[in-house]
Protein backbone atom coordinates (compact mmCIF):
# COMPACT_ATOMS: atom_id res chain seq x y z
CA UNK A 1 0.00 0.00 0.00
CA UNK A 2 1.17 3.50 -0.80
CA UNK A 3 1.25 5.68 2.31
CA UNK A 4 1.47 9.07 0.58
CA UNK A 5 1.88 10.80 -2.77
CA UNK A 6 5.61 11.06 -2.12
CA UNK A 7 5.69 7.32 -1.43
CA UNK A 8 4.13 6.71 -4.86
CA UNK A 9 6.80 8.82 -6.55
CA UNK A 10 9.62 7.12 -4.67
CA UNK A 11 8.29 3.60 -5.33
CA UNK A 12 7.80 4.24 -9.05
CA UNK A 13 11.21 5.93 -9.36
CA UNK A 14 12.82 2.76 -8.00
CA UNK A 15 11.26 1.00 -10.99
CA UNK A 16 12.61 3.76 -13.29
CA UNK A 17 9.20 5.34 -13.84
CA UNK A 18 9.42 9.05 -13.08
CA UNK A 19 5.93 10.23 -12.20
CA UNK A 20 5.20 13.92 -11.80
CA UNK A 21 2.98 15.16 -8.98
CA UNK A 22 -0.40 14.96 -10.83
CA UNK A 23 0.25 11.35 -11.91
CA UNK A 24 1.41 10.31 -8.44
CA UNK A 25 -1.58 12.04 -6.82
CA UNK A 26 -4.09 10.28 -9.07
CA UNK A 27 -2.47 6.88 -8.48
CA UNK A 28 -2.45 7.43 -4.72
CA UNK A 29 -6.13 8.41 -4.70
CA UNK A 30 -7.11 5.50 -6.96
CA UNK A 31 -5.68 3.07 -4.44
CA UNK A 32 -6.90 4.92 -1.35
CA UNK A 33 -10.46 5.28 -2.67
CA UNK A 34 -10.57 1.86 -4.40
CA UNK A 35 -11.38 3.52 -7.71
CA UNK A 36 -10.32 2.39 -11.18
CA UNK A 37 -7.73 4.58 -12.87
CA UNK A 38 -8.64 5.68 -16.39
CA UNK A 39 -5.65 6.72 -18.50
CA UNK A 40 -6.03 8.41 -21.86
CA UNK A 41 -3.37 9.72 -24.19
CA UNK A 42 -1.57 9.28 -27.48
CA UNK A 43 -0.05 5.85 -28.21
CA UNK A 44 3.42 5.49 -26.71
CA UNK A 45 3.18 7.91 -23.79
CA UNK A 46 3.46 5.15 -21.17
CA UNK A 47 -0.14 4.28 -20.22
CA UNK A 48 0.40 0.52 -20.17
CA UNK A 49 3.73 1.01 -18.45
CA UNK A 50 1.94 2.60 -15.47
CA UNK A 51 0.16 -0.69 -14.72
CA UNK A 52 3.32 -2.75 -15.19
CA UNK A 53 5.33 -0.52 -12.88
CA UNK A 54 2.56 -0.45 -10.26
CA UNK A 55 2.51 -4.25 -10.09
CA UNK A 56 6.26 -4.31 -9.49
CA UNK A 57 6.18 -1.45 -6.99
CA UNK A 58 3.38 -3.13 -5.02
CA UNK A 59 4.96 -6.59 -5.44
CA UNK A 60 1.74 -8.04 -6.74
CA UNK A 61 0.50 -9.84 -9.82
CA UNK A 62 -0.28 -8.00 -13.05
CA UNK A 63 -3.35 -9.39 -14.81
CA UNK A 64 -3.84 -8.01 -18.32
CA UNK A 65 -6.98 -7.97 -20.41
CA UNK A 66 -6.06 -6.85 -23.92
CA UNK A 67 -9.14 -5.42 -25.60
CA UNK A 68 -9.96 -5.90 -29.27
CA UNK A 69 -12.94 -5.69 -31.59
CA UNK A 70 -15.29 -8.61 -30.92
CA UNK A 71 -14.10 -9.24 -27.36
CA UNK A 72 -16.99 -10.75 -25.40
CA UNK A 73 -17.76 -11.73 -21.82
CA UNK A 74 -16.64 -15.35 -22.26
CA UNK A 75 -13.14 -14.38 -23.31
CA UNK A 76 -12.89 -11.82 -20.50
CA UNK A 77 -14.53 -13.83 -17.69
CA UNK A 78 -14.30 -17.58 -18.01
CA UNK A 79 -14.76 -20.59 -20.27
CA UNK A 80 -15.43 -24.22 -19.56
CA UNK A 81 -12.70 -26.72 -20.36
CA UNK A 82 -14.79 -28.63 -22.86
CA UNK A 83 -12.08 -31.15 -23.75
CA UNK A 84 -11.58 -32.06 -20.09
CA UNK A 85 -15.34 -32.23 -19.55
CA UNK A 86 -15.74 -34.57 -22.51
CA UNK A 87 -13.06 -36.91 -21.18
CA UNK A 88 -14.79 -36.95 -17.79
CA UNK A 89 -18.12 -37.76 -19.43
CA UNK A 90 -16.59 -40.68 -21.34
CA UNK A 91 -14.99 -41.95 -18.15
CA UNK A 92 -18.29 -41.64 -16.30
CA UNK A 93 -20.09 -43.69 -18.96
CA UNK A 94 -17.86 -46.65 -18.24
CA UNK A 95 -18.57 -46.36 -14.50
CA UNK A 96 -22.33 -45.83 -14.83
CA UNK A 97 -22.26 -42.52 -12.92
CA UNK A 98 -25.53 -40.72 -12.25
CA UNK A 99 -26.46 -37.76 -14.40
CA UNK A 100 -26.81 -35.44 -11.41
CA UNK A 101 -23.48 -36.42 -9.93
CA UNK A 102 -21.76 -36.02 -13.30
CA UNK A 103 -23.19 -32.54 -13.80
CA UNK A 104 -21.98 -31.43 -10.37
CA UNK A 105 -18.54 -32.72 -11.22
CA UNK A 106 -18.01 -31.29 -14.69
CA UNK A 107 -19.50 -27.91 -13.77
CA UNK A 108 -17.13 -27.27 -10.88
CA UNK A 109 -14.06 -25.05 -10.51
CA UNK A 110 -11.83 -27.94 -11.56
CA UNK A 111 -13.19 -27.63 -15.10
CA UNK A 112 -13.25 -23.83 -15.18
CA UNK A 113 -10.77 -21.84 -17.26
CA UNK A 114 -10.42 -18.44 -15.61
CA UNK A 115 -9.98 -15.45 -17.88
CA UNK A 116 -8.53 -12.10 -16.71
CA UNK A 117 -11.59 -10.60 -14.98
CA UNK A 118 -12.37 -13.74 -13.00
CA UNK A 119 -8.68 -14.19 -12.20
CA UNK A 120 -8.51 -10.67 -10.78
CA UNK A 121 -11.57 -11.20 -8.60
CA UNK A 122 -10.41 -14.53 -7.20
CA UNK A 123 -6.83 -13.50 -6.38
CA UNK A 124 -6.10 -13.61 -2.64
CA UNK A 125 -3.67 -10.68 -2.80
CA UNK A 126 -5.02 -7.60 -4.58
CA UNK A 127 -3.56 -7.63 -8.10
CA UNK A 128 -3.17 -4.84 -10.63
CA UNK A 129 -5.79 -5.41 -13.32
CA UNK A 130 -4.85 -3.78 -16.63
CA UNK A 131 -7.73 -3.36 -19.07
CA UNK A 132 -5.71 -2.24 -22.04
CA UNK A 133 -7.05 -0.19 -24.97
CA UNK A 134 -10.72 -0.27 -23.98
CA UNK A 135 -11.46 1.92 -27.02
CA UNK A 136 -10.74 -1.09 -29.26
CA UNK A 137 -13.57 -3.11 -27.71
CA UNK A 138 -17.24 -2.83 -28.71
CA UNK A 139 -19.64 -0.65 -26.77
CA UNK A 140 -21.52 -3.78 -25.63
CA UNK A 141 -18.41 -5.03 -23.87
CA UNK A 142 -17.87 -1.61 -22.35
CA UNK A 143 -21.37 -1.80 -20.80
CA UNK A 144 -20.64 -5.27 -19.44
CA UNK A 145 -17.34 -4.08 -17.98
CA UNK A 146 -19.15 -1.24 -16.25
CA UNK A 147 -21.25 -3.75 -14.32
CA UNK A 148 -18.23 -5.83 -13.29
CA UNK A 149 -16.26 -2.81 -12.06
CA UNK A 150 -19.25 -1.54 -10.09
CA UNK A 151 -19.72 -4.70 -7.99
CA UNK A 152 -16.44 -6.62 -8.35
CA UNK A 153 -18.42 -9.82 -8.40
CA UNK A 154 -19.20 -12.36 -11.10
CA UNK A 155 -22.03 -14.88 -11.20
CA UNK A 156 -21.43 -18.27 -12.84
CA UNK A 157 -24.84 -19.95 -13.08
CA UNK A 158 -23.51 -23.48 -12.61
CA UNK A 159 -21.40 -22.61 -9.55
CA UNK A 160 -22.57 -19.40 -7.90
CA UNK A 161 -21.26 -15.92 -7.12
CA UNK A 162 -17.56 -15.05 -6.99
CA UNK A 163 -16.87 -11.90 -4.97
CA UNK A 164 -13.52 -10.13 -4.89
CA UNK A 165 -11.39 -11.38 -2.01
CA UNK A 166 -9.26 -8.25 -2.33
CA UNK A 167 -10.22 -5.34 -4.57
CA UNK A 168 -7.80 -5.13 -7.50
CA UNK A 169 -6.15 -1.87 -8.48
CA UNK A 170 -7.72 -1.38 -11.91
CA UNK A 171 -5.97 0.54 -14.68
CA UNK A 172 -8.04 1.19 -17.82
CA UNK A 173 -6.24 2.64 -20.84
CA UNK A 174 -7.52 4.26 -24.03
CA UNK A 175 -5.78 5.64 -27.11
CA UNK A 176 -8.95 7.62 -27.83
CA UNK A 177 -9.62 6.01 -31.21
CA UNK A 178 -13.27 6.39 -30.17
CA UNK A 179 -15.01 8.08 -27.27
CA UNK A 180 -15.52 5.90 -24.21
CA UNK A 181 -18.93 6.24 -22.58
CA UNK A 182 -19.22 8.77 -19.76
CA UNK A 183 -20.77 6.14 -17.46
CA UNK A 184 -17.47 4.25 -17.39
CA UNK A 185 -15.36 7.37 -16.93
CA UNK A 186 -17.54 8.53 -14.04
CA UNK A 187 -16.62 5.44 -12.06
CA UNK A 188 -12.91 6.09 -12.54
CA UNK A 189 -10.32 8.67 -11.65
CA UNK A 190 -9.34 10.24 -14.96
CA UNK A 191 -5.83 11.16 -16.06
CA UNK A 192 -4.59 12.41 -19.42
CA UNK A 193 -0.99 11.38 -20.12
CA UNK A 194 0.77 13.79 -22.44
CA UNK A 195 4.15 13.41 -24.10
CA UNK A 196 6.89 14.07 -21.53
CA UNK A 197 8.66 17.38 -21.25
CA UNK A 198 12.26 17.57 -22.43
CA UNK A 199 13.51 17.37 -18.82
CA UNK A 200 11.37 14.31 -18.02
CA UNK A 201 12.30 12.47 -21.20
CA UNK A 202 15.98 13.23 -20.65
CA UNK A 203 15.66 11.73 -17.16
CA UNK A 204 14.02 8.61 -18.61
CA UNK A 205 16.63 8.15 -21.35
CA UNK A 206 19.65 8.57 -19.09
CA UNK A 207 18.13 6.14 -16.58
CA UNK A 208 17.04 3.44 -19.02
CA UNK A 209 19.72 3.50 -21.73
CA UNK A 210 23.03 2.34 -20.25
CA UNK A 211 26.13 4.04 -21.60
CA UNK A 212 24.47 7.01 -23.28
CA UNK A 213 26.32 10.30 -22.92
CA UNK A 214 24.68 13.47 -21.69
CA UNK A 215 25.18 15.29 -25.00
CA UNK A 216 23.66 12.52 -27.14
CA UNK A 217 20.77 12.04 -24.71
CA UNK A 218 19.98 15.75 -24.93
CA UNK A 219 20.12 15.71 -28.74
CA UNK A 220 17.84 12.68 -28.92
CA UNK A 221 15.26 14.25 -26.60
CA UNK A 222 15.31 17.58 -28.43
CA UNK A 223 14.91 15.81 -31.76
CA UNK A 224 11.96 13.75 -30.49
CA UNK A 225 10.38 16.89 -29.07
CA UNK A 226 10.65 18.51 -32.51
CA UNK A 227 9.30 15.39 -34.22
CA UNK A 228 6.12 15.55 -32.15
CA UNK A 229 5.43 19.00 -33.53
CA UNK A 230 5.30 17.58 -37.06
CA UNK A 231 2.08 16.38 -38.67
CA UNK A 232 2.89 12.66 -38.85
CA UNK A 233 0.39 9.82 -39.16
CA UNK A 234 1.80 8.53 -35.87
CA UNK A 235 4.05 10.66 -33.73
CA UNK A 236 6.82 8.78 -31.91
CA UNK A 237 6.33 7.99 -28.23
CA UNK A 238 8.68 7.28 -25.34
CA UNK A 239 9.16 3.67 -26.44
CA UNK A 240 10.52 4.90 -29.79
CA UNK A 241 12.84 7.32 -27.99
CA UNK A 242 14.33 4.50 -25.93
CA UNK A 243 14.63 2.18 -28.95
CA UNK A 244 16.37 4.89 -30.97
CA UNK A 245 18.74 5.84 -28.16
CA UNK A 246 19.69 2.17 -27.69
CA UNK A 247 20.24 1.81 -31.45
CA UNK A 248 22.53 4.85 -31.53
CA UNK A 249 24.60 3.40 -28.69
CA UNK A 250 24.81 0.08 -30.54
CA UNK A 251 26.08 1.95 -33.60
CA UNK A 252 28.61 3.70 -31.34
CA UNK A 253 27.33 7.18 -32.17
CA UNK A 254 28.16 10.09 -29.92
CA UNK A 255 26.09 12.76 -31.70
CA UNK A 256 23.40 13.09 -34.34
CA UNK A 257 24.01 13.81 -38.01
CA UNK A 258 21.63 13.69 -41.02
CA UNK A 259 23.01 10.43 -42.37
CA UNK A 260 22.69 8.59 -39.06
CA UNK A 261 19.18 9.90 -38.45
CA UNK A 262 18.02 8.88 -41.93
CA UNK A 263 19.50 5.40 -41.55
CA UNK A 264 17.74 4.83 -38.23
CA UNK A 265 14.34 6.35 -38.99
CA UNK A 266 12.81 2.88 -38.68
CA UNK A 267 13.36 3.12 -34.93
CA UNK A 268 11.28 6.29 -34.75
CA UNK A 269 8.62 6.21 -37.47
CA UNK A 270 6.40 3.22 -38.28
CA UNK A 271 4.68 4.33 -41.49
CA UNK A 272 6.30 4.67 -44.91
CA UNK A 273 4.45 7.93 -45.56
CA UNK A 274 5.96 9.46 -42.43
CA UNK A 275 9.47 8.26 -43.34
CA UNK A 276 9.15 9.67 -46.87
CA UNK A 277 7.87 12.98 -45.53
CA UNK A 278 10.88 13.50 -43.27
CA UNK A 279 13.71 12.69 -45.65
CA UNK A 280 15.91 15.26 -47.33
CA UNK A 281 15.59 18.95 -46.54
CA UNK A 282 12.80 18.43 -44.02
CA UNK A 283 15.00 16.12 -41.95
CA UNK A 284 17.88 18.60 -42.01
CA UNK A 285 15.54 21.41 -40.96
CA UNK A 286 14.22 19.41 -37.99
CA UNK A 287 17.72 18.33 -37.02
CA UNK A 288 19.06 21.88 -37.16
CA UNK A 289 16.47 22.96 -34.63
CA UNK A 290 17.83 20.42 -32.17
CA UNK A 291 21.60 20.82 -32.42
Amino acid sequence: MFQSIEHVQEALARELYFADRPIATTIYLAQALSKPLFLEGEPGVGKTEVAKVLSRALDTRLIRLQCYEGLDANHALYEWNYAKQLLRIKLAESHAATKEGLERTIFSEEYLIKRPLLEAITEVKAPVLLIDEIDRADEEFEAFLLEVLSDFQITIPEIGVFRAKALPLVVVTSNRTREVHDALKRRCLYLWLAYPTFEREYQIVTAKVPGIGAALAAQVCRFMEAMREEDFFKRPGIAETLDWAAALITLQKESLDPETVEETLGCILKYNEDVARLKGEQLVAVLNRCL
